[in-house]
Order: structure tokens, then C-alpha cells, then sequence
């Protein structure tokens, strides 16, 4: 059963990748309801009520520019539009933890409380609270038990609605999604509350497509789908490296097994390894919740897809020094790419930094592009990570803004994410500019591997000898 609600109120707290995107598309589906997504920080707020929003992803301008005013509002009165609301989704971030209990593998829920915490204080009248953000297995137990201690007796009845976005593809996942997930209490006041969220996603997606759980089997569900994505990256990267050590193209095999229809040729690209907010965090996370059960073979299992990862990108990084006659301190190298994956600026967890890393550690001079990235985002993740120790940062991190001119004197082209563009370039240029042998390193197997040979490259790829 869905429920037609003329104005209807929904309020996102949390202005980021997943909420700004989602309450967009919403709101575009949607005109009879009014939908304001608010933030603690002013700064994000003023970007996404300008004409150059805080992060980029294919077709979101478009859709933010028809909406914005009209019934999609971006809010730093938080405290408002919670009281105003029905629905409160809530998308903020919900990092590793740091420290503690737990450090390095389960989820720091510090943001998910406060906002518990701040709905259960200013709300008037009873709210639908919907997790949107990626959180362990019976999260919403806790919460429940957060919002009932509020002093004035509001009820309050908590969904799960987890997000399953690839960015750089977020407005095509969100606009034609292969289903909705919602989960809610098994009681009557569960029903009628999953009602009213399936009547809002029924403005645009078949009744098949809105699957209905508990909320615990919506909780892990999230969870396992990026578990199931990441180990298929880590096994195909794992054959590319027995690909190299046997003379098997790796490209060739994952195209051999993935039209098994069993199988399924997705997600079967061999890479320098995945990045991004949600794999290994969500990865850790399902280790961490295993061991809490005493399932710790079950631990083991997946923990594994995260080592694979990181031998990944420590191999790769490896063998740019190895084919470079063991030595890269001073050399030049011009490193493509810095966002974890194309058509997106989002760096967290992006394997290129590792890679650029263990570069400046070998004293490597690297002018980085990447056409989304800013320099202050590259600094940054460097820096979460502790990257970079003892490395002169200006000195061997330099911004590159045009191509052509890094690639000048430099003697090796590493590509770390999968831009477009960065096949179309005039490679003949290029080679006549570069220090000879000319290296190409391609960390994601996107460039013309036998014409560069032609022109003269000596060019290293995953899974390819």
C-alpha cells in the first residue's frame, strides 16, 4: 500500500555526496514536496546555493539549477527544518574509527548521535527517521533508544533506506535504480511509515523495484552489496597478478569468464585497486560486527578482500621503481589522475595517493592533474593518512594544469584513475617531449598499450606482460 501525501515535508540533515544528489532527485520527481537539505557547515551550504556546488557528478547542475528555489532548499537553520519536517533523512558521515574500541574497522557513529540527539530536542510532532547513511547492523536499536528519551514524549519511528550510488554514475543509480531498499519495525506503526516512504520513491520507480525488509535484513543488506563489489575487484586483481607471471592478458580472461552468465561481466576491470568512502570502510565494518559474534573465520574471509587491495596497490607502486632501474629520486613523473574513479572529484581512500605516497618516499618529483581535484583535496587526503612524513610537500608534489607541459623533461606517465580523455591525448607529442626511455604505467589499462609501443613508450600494464 503507498500513500499520496500532498505536501509532504522532508528534511536531510547531512549536504554531502549522498544526501545533496538523493534529496535533488527527489525533489525533482517529486514537485509537491518540499524538500530541504541542511548542514552544520556554512561554508558547504553557500557552495550548493551558488553555481559551482561542492562536488561534481554528471547531470547534478542541471538538476539543482530546475529545483533550487522552488521546492529544493539548502538550509544552515538546521534546528527548523527538522521541526517543519515529516521526514528526516539522516546522511552524515560515518567514518572508521581512529581510536578506541573498535579503531581501524568499525564505524564512528559520534555524527549519528548528535543528530539523534538534536531531532529527539527540537522535534514538536512525531517524525519518520530515515538512516540514509551507511551504519552497522542494529544501529537503529540505538537510536530508537536515543530519540525515546526525549523529554516531551514525541514518537518517533526509524527506517532504513541505505544508498547504493556509484559516483560519477549517482544521478543515472538514483533516476533508474535496480530497487529501492526500505526497511522498518515489524508493528503497525513500521507498516504505515514504509507506506509513506514507498509512496514517495512511487513518483518514479516501479512498485517491483521497492523491496521491503526488516530493519536489521536493510542494514546489512547495505553492507554486504559493497563487501560482494569490492571482492570482485580484489579477485580479478588478484588473476592479474598470476596474469603477469604467466603471460595470460588479464583483460582477455576477465572477458572469457564474465560471459559465464553465472558470473557476469561486471566489476571484472583489474585496476591499481578500488577507493572511495564505502568499500573498505564498509568492508571493515562487516569484519568488525563478525568478530563481535565470534565469526571470525567469517572475518578472516573478508578482511582478505581488503589486503588484496592494498598488495594491489603496493605491487603497482613497486614495479614503477623496479622498471625505472631501481631509482626515481629526482625523476620526473607525471601522474594522471588523483580521484578514485572517473566523472568524479571524490579522493577518499583513492589508491593514488598511496601510489604518490610511496613515490615521494623515493624522492620522485610528481605533477599530479587530474581535471576534478583540487590540490587543496589532494593535501588533504594526504594528509588524513599521514602520507608524505619527511617529504618537501611543494618540492615533490606539484599541481599540474596542462598536460603537455608536465609530460616536458618528465620520464614516466602513471595513470591512476580512469579519465576519459586521457586516451585522446597526442602521445607522439608527448613521447618527443619526455626523458628517454619514456615510461607509461597504466594503473588502470585505459590507454593504446601497443600504439605507444609503436611510437616508442616502454609501457607497463595490470595483468599484461
Amino acid at each position: 500500500k503507498t500513500l499520496k501525501m500532498s505536501g509532504l515535508k522532508i528534511c536531510c540533515l547531512g549536504a554531502g555526496y549522498v544526501g545533496g544528489p538523493t534529496m535533488a532527485v527527489i525533489a525533482s520527481k517529486c514537485p509537491d514536496i518540499k524538500v530541504t537539505v541542511v548542514d552544520i557547515s556554512e561554508k558547504q551550504i553557500a557552495a550548493w546555493n551558488s553555481d559551482k556546488l561542492p562536488i561534481y557528478e554528471p547531470g547534478l547542475q542541471d538538476i539543482i539549477q530546475a529545483c533550487r528555489g522552488r521546492n529544493l532548499f539548502f538550509s544552515s537553520d538546521c534546528e527548523r527544518a527538522i521541526d517543519e519536517a515529516d521526514i528526516i533523512f539522516v546522511s552524515v558521515n560515518t567514518p572508521t574509527k581512529l581510536f578506541g574500541v573498535g579503531a581501524g574497522r568499525a564505524a564512528d557513529l559520534k555524527n549519528w548521535e548528535l543528530a539523534a540527539r538534536t531531532i529527539g530536542r527540537v522535534s514538536n510532532g512525531p517524525k519518520i527517521v530515515v538512516e540514509k547513511s551507511t551504519v552497522p547492523v542494529r544501529t537503529a536499536e540505538s537510536i530508537a533508544r536515543v530519540l525515546a528519551s526525549n523529554e516531551k514524549g514525541t514518537k518517533f519511528t526509524i527506517l532504513s533506506n541505505p544508498e547504493f550510488l556509484a559516483e560519477g554514475t549517482a544521478i543515472r543509480d538514483l533516476t533508474k535504480p535496480d530497487r529501492v531498499l526500505i526497511g522498518g519495525p515489524e508493528t503497525p506503526e513500521g507498516a504505515q511509515a514504509i507506506a509513506t516512504l514507498v509512496s514517495v520513491y512511487a513518483h518514479w520507480v516501479a512498485p517491483e523495484r521497492i523491496l521491503t525488509t526488516n530493519l536489521w535484513s536493510s542494514e546489512l543488506s547495505k553492507l554486504v552489496a559493497n563487501a560482494f563489489l569490492a571482492q570482485r575487484i580484489s579477485s580479478i586483481n588478484s588473476i592479474s597478478a598470476l596474469c603477469e607471471a604467466t603471460g595470460a592478458n588479464v583483460d582477455q580472461v576477465a572477458h572469457a569468464i564474465g560471459t559465464d552468465s553465472r558470473i557476469g561481466s561486471k566489476f571484472l576491470q583489474t585496476s591499481v585497486g578500488f577507493g572511495g568512502s564505502c568499500f573498505q570502510k564498509d568492508i571493515l565494518n562487516l569484519v568488525y560486527l563478525c568478530e563481535g559474534f565470534g565469526l571470525h573465520e567469517v572475518a578472516d574471509y573478508w578482511r582478505s578482500v581488503v589486503d588484496m587491495n592494498e598488495y594491489q596497490k603496493r605491487r603497482f607502486s613497486k614495479k614503477i621503481v623496479e622498471k625505472m632501474f631501481n631509482t626515481i629520486s629526482g625523476k620526473r613523473i607525471v601522474v594522471l589522475g588523483f580521484a578514485f574513479k572517473k566523472d568524479t572529484g571524490d579522493t577518499r581512500e583513492t589508491p593514488a595517493a598511496y601510489v604518490c605516497e610511496y613515490l615521494c618516499q623515493e624522492r620522485a618529483i610528481l605533477h599530479v592533474f587530474d581535471p576534478q581535484v583540487t590540490r587543496e583535496q589532494m593535501i588533504r587526503e594526504f594528509t588524513e593518512h599521514n602520507f608524505l612524513q619527511g617529504v618537501d610537500v611543494d618540492r615533490h608534489i606539484v599541481t599540474a594544469t596542462d598536460v603537455y607541459e608536465a609530460c616536458r623533461a618528465a620520464h614516466a606517465i602513471v595513470v591512476l584513475t580512469e579519465w576519459d580523455e586521457f586516451a585522446s591525448y597526442d602521445f607522439e607529442r608527448i613521447f618527443e617531449s619526455m626523458e628517454k626511455p619514456a615510461f607509461v604505467f597504466d594503473g588502470r589499462n585505459i590507454l593504446p598499450h601497443n600504439r605507444l609501443r609503436e611510437i616508442g613508450f616502454e609501457v607497463h600494464a595490470i595483468g599484461k606482460c
